[in-house]
């Protein structure tokens, strides 16, 4: 044990600091301790204040019944049990008021204070428990239940955890100008690390409540954790207390200085009409210069009566005033305008972009309606398709074929209301929303704003922003929008909106009715060749410093970078292969290297890596095997349907991640194939003694939909029959048990896939002859496509 004989106890509890018993030399007021048998213990009653073991503490009480408890306890050597009030204000407390548990200690000393009351210098001896109060007079009187902490199982992290505990509390005092310096030498010299939790929790600036909370808990190691999180709280919060105060200090010392300066101010502000005067008066020139309605008018004018009410150091002056700004800085009535000559307009069109020959012919019949009839509401286009084809890019490109400004609005992963209508002007950086902000970025009322990746608008906890979006999109509605900060409604009726989606799935219907919805397929093979030429190289070597002489490639390398290097239905992966190229050809000139100019194709497998194999004809080598067509949410794809045959009971077994309805539609090919067996000429046998297993490679991604049921079919044939299926052949299309082919969806994507794929032979239902004759004649001039209306023509087209 240390003694400190330089450290005044008496000052040290004047100033109402606990210290830990072992710590200093108490040999004055301490005698031996001695655990007689005493089996009732008197209860004090405390409030502010919760006692904890081994710490000295001294306790000034003034009620009648505590005084005596203290100087009998004294008197006759009792240890007294103290126990937190759980209402402080309570004078006189009864037994349900008291928490129940407490701390035993021993009385060192009574010292009577001037006006009556008595301070008694306590020591912390133990936990306990109120098994039962006995009586309540004269003072309480209850039989206990000691208590024991629970020792950390894991020392090692207890350990560490009361060091940092240590450290904490050493920072603690060091910033807290009301702890006395004597603490510093308590700390450093308790070596028990239950009485360093003690000491820290009994001394620590936390809420009563808090404390108890620590007394009751029984794990030391879950204490040392609770009192840690604490103090780290008390940490932060005097950090914080002496910023403010540190900064207010330099205030006061500015004040006077300050005084004189803004009196200075004042008066060179009156000569030269600033102030808030003057921010009321600018304000008022720069609306007289905006054209509005008498409406807008009178809502200014109530808005800048307020702004010249308020003080110019009020917080609520600088929010009139943004919003007065921001009020004037919107373009109310003020149009760009259009430009009407529609050859031009082709040819722009034409030269930004190749193929989008439906989004060309629409963006050319708007022009032509505003030029007849001068006046109209803008349509709301919604471009969909894969990503890569220039949906993004055609939004620009209408702006400046139309004359007007244009914005782009990203709302892939929103989830926040506000960002489209605004918050109100009264919260703490509010702000309008993005469609009044794009308007004002623009300049005119009536720009081309894109709303881009509408489908991907998230829902959170502050609204959803897609149902925001359904006044914004409606021309019936949308001229009267009202956005949260601007409190008043602002015609959108003019602006052009065109939206972009990669798939309608995700979109709500009320909303994906307000749009005029445009789809976007993939680009062909002769497309993709014609972009690279006329717009991919030419960015790339700009932004790779490049001339054109340094790097040539023709139409057999581009194809070939098509064909073995990418397999998208935009041209967004081509554009990388091609910045690769540049890249090698930048560093060849960079290091003064000889290459020849001209990219040959095996100089394109050498830079891009090893082409992807063309494996087509090899897969579908075997009977069983299948190409099916699939339209996924960027773009369309092939995929092979496998079947196998295996001996047992004609059972069928399905796998590769599939969905509900193709599960069906491999139970509908099996049943229509036992129901018709002769005609496909399948032994019956077969059927019932060979089970046959399905399998969609790719098993990790999830495949569904009817448009596989002929492919199903076909395969299950195949492989009864062990018959191959014709190589370069792909076919989609729903059956029924009947076998009837029905039509299915995403035709234009998928025939564009199989173009991609080398697929020479597709087989469509009748019912798609429509679908595929909106397509281009070019798209398809390399494939023959075949007709069927039931399953027995597609098994004789499909079968060797």
């Amino acid at each position: 044990m240390t003694e400190f004989d330089n450290i005044n106890l008496e000052q040290m509890m004047d100033e109402g600091f606990g210290i830990v018993a072992e710590e200093i030399n108490i040999s004055d007021y301490v005698d031996q301790e001695n655990d007689v048998a005493q089996t009732v213990f008197p209860i004090l009653p405390v409030r502010n204040m919760v006692m904890f073991p081994k710490v000295i503490t001294p306790i000034t009480a003034g009620r009648e019944k505590s005084k005596k408890l203290l100087e009998e306890a004294l008197r006759e050597n009792k240890w007294i049990g103290i126990i937190s009030q759980k209402n402080p204000n309570d004078d006189n407390p009864s037994e349900k008021s008291l928490y129940t548990v407490g701390t035993l200690a021993k009385i060192l000393k009574i010292i009577t204070l001037p006006e009556g009351n008595i301070t008694a210098i306590t020591r912390g001896v133990q936990r306990f428990k109120v098994k039962k109060f006995v009586s309540n007079e004269p003072y309480f009187l209850a039989e206990i239940i000691k208590q024991k902490d629970t020792p950390p199982k894991d020392k090692e992290e207890f350990f560490a955890l009361v060091d940092n505990i240590k450290d904490l509390a050493e920072k603690i005092i060091n910033i807290d100008p009301n702890i006395p310096n004597a603490a510093q030498f308590a700390l450093k010299n308790i070596d028990g690390a239950e009485d360093l939790l003690n000491f820290v929790a009994a001394n620590g600036n936390f809420q009563p409540q808090q404390k108890q909370k620590l007394l009751e808990e029984k794990s030391l190691i879950e204490r040392a954790k609770h009192l840690y999180e604490m103090m780290h709280e008390e940490f932060r919060h005097l950090e914080l207390k002496n910023q403010i105060h540190q900064k207010t200090s330099k205030d006061l010392d500015k004040q006077q200085r300050e005084y004189f300066l803004n009196q200075q101010i004042r008066t060179i502000q009156n000569e030269l009409g600033g102030g808030p005067e003057s921010d009321a008066d600018e304000l008022t020139k720069k609306a007289a210069k905006i054209k509005w309605n008498s409406d807008v008018q009178k809502h200014f004018e109530k808005e800048i009566q307020r702004l010249q009410r308020l003080h110019s150091s009020s917080p609520d002056y600088n929010i009139q005033r943004n919003y007065l700004d921001f009020f004037t800085d919107l373009p109310w009535e003020h149009y760009s305008k259009d430009a009407f000559d529609l050859n031009k307009a082709e040819k722009i069109l034409d030269r930004e972009h190749f193929g989008l020959e439906d989004i060309k012919k629409r963006i050319l019949e708007h022009i032509a309606v505003l030029k007849l009839k001068n006046d109209m509401k803008s349509p709301i286009l919604c471009l969909v398709g894969p990503p890569g084809v220039g949906k993004t890019s055609l939004g620009k490109s209408v702006a400046d074929v139309l004359g007007r400004k244009y914005a782009r609005v990203s709302l892939g992963g929103l989830h926040d209301e506000s960002e489209i209508r605004g918050h109100r002007k009264t919260y703490i950086g509010a702000m309008a929303g993005r469609i009044l902000q794009s308007i004002k970025k623009s300049g005119t009322s009536n720009p081309v704003i894109v709303l881009d990746e509408i489908d991907k608008i998230g829902q959170g906890i502050h609204g959803d922003p897609s149902s925001a979006l359904l006044e914004v999109l409606d021309p019936e509605q949308n001229n009267n929008f009202y956005d949260n900060f601007l409190e008043m409604g602002y015609d959108l009726s003019k602006v052009m909106f065109i939206a972009t989606a990669n798939s309608l799935s995700t979109i709500q219907r009320p909303l994906l009715d307000r749009m005029e919805v445009i789809s976007i397929a993939g680009y062909t093979l002769e497309e993709k060749i014609e972009i690279a030429k006329r717009h991919l190289i030419k960015k790339q070597l700009r932004e790779n410093g490049l001339d054109a002489k340094y790097l040539k490639l023709g139409n057999p390398e581009l194809r070939h970078i098509i064909d073995a290097h990418t397999s998208e239905s935009g041209v967004r992966t081509l554009e990388k292969k091609i910045a690769a190229i540049a890249r090698w050809v930048a560093l060849q000139l960079a290091m003064e290297k000889d290459f020849d100019p001209k990219i040959t194709v095996e100089k394109i497998d050498e830079i891009l890596g090893v082409p992807r194999p063309k494996t087509l004809a090899e897969i579908t080598d075997v009977p069983g095997v299948v190409t099916g067509l699939a339209w996924t949410s960027v773009g369309g794809d092939i995929l092979f349907i496998e079947s196998i045959l295996s001996k047992g009971k004609g059972a069928l077994t399905m796998t590769g991640n599939l969905g509900n309805v193709m599960k069906e539609s491999a139970t509908i090919a099996l049943e229509y194939i036992k129901a018709h067996y002769d005609e496909l000429g399948i032994s019956e046998e077969d059927i019932e003694k060979k089970n046959i297993h399905v399998h969609v490679p790719e098993g990790a991604t999830p495949k569904d939909g009817p448009s596989a049921g002929i492919a199903m079919l076909t395969s299950m044939v195949s492989s009864y029959k062990n018959i191959k299926v014709k190589p370069h052949l792909a076919m989609t299309g729903e059956i029924t048990l009947r076998g009837k082919v029905l039509p299915v969806g995403g035709i234009k994507e998928k025939l564009l896939a199989a173009t991609r794929a080398g697929i020479k032979e597709v087989i469509l239902c009748e019912a798609n002859r429509k679908d595929v004759e909106d397509i281009k004649k070019d798209y398809l001039k390399h494939l023959k496509i075949n007709y069927v209306t039931n399953m027995s023509e597609v098994v004789k087209i499909a079968l060797q």
